[in-house]
């Protein structure tokens, strides 16, 4: 019986991304950077997925997606909008470069904000991981031929770009699925948040 009701559509577990997203722009320029690292050290994964920020992962099943949105709602439309500005490149050890965040401290403090909302992201076995470094991935999982030649050139190297975070997008994929879906926008709008708890009981 058990086996019947994982098959039910809301006892699927899902894997959800919430993220920051460059204007198009900018997200082509980060593409192109992207592309060249591909075919210049035999990465074709780097080409894969648009570029973001990633602020949280977790898993849940998607019956609890209704009440994570409207959490989400609340969180963001207490939030101002904030610049963030990208600058040059960053590595992680081994497997991953990156393009580094140079404005951390509005998203550390976005992050922080969206911790209280941990308990609905949180199942028995998985527990919702939020970022404490935001970058912007330029490839990752690289073998250590890659990594190493590819941040002997990439340490060098220049990036600058900016972008207004004016809202959130929260990302879904089935568990072991191949890629996201937008499943919902989340306006940044500066509200007083007593206005947003009163939203809460009305």
């Amino acid at each position: 019986m058990n086996n019947n009701i994982l098959t039910l559509p809301g006892y699927h577990m899902c894997e959800y991304m919430l993220v920051l997203h460059p204007h198009e722009e900018l997200r082509n320029k980060i593409m192109n950077t992207k592309k060249e690292f591909a075919s210049k050290f035999e990465a074709p994964s780097a080409e894969r997925g648009m570029p973001h920020i990633t602020l949280v992962t977790f898993r849940q099943l998607q019956m609890m997606e209704d009440r994570i949105l409207n959490r989400l709602k609340m969180i963001a439309m207490a939030m101002p909008a904030f610049k963030v500005e990208l600058k040059d490149f960053g590595s992680f050890p081994s497997h991953s470069i990156y393009i580094n965040v140079a404005s951390q401290v509005p998203i550390q403090m976005l992050v922080k904000s969206l911790k209280p909302a941990q308990l609905l992201m949180k199942t028995k076995e998985y527990k919702p991981y939020f970022v404490d470094n935001p970058h912007i991935a330029v490839a990752r999982k690289l073998l250590p031929w890659q990594y190493e030649k590819g941040w002997l050139e990439y340490s060098h190297k220049h990036f600058t770009g900016r972008f207004i975070a004016s809202d959130m997008l929260l990302l879904r994929r089935l568990e072991g699925g191949k890629s996201y879906q937008v499943v919902q926008k989340f306006e940044f709008m500066n509200l007083p948040v007593v206005t947003t708890q009163g939203k809460l009981f009305a």
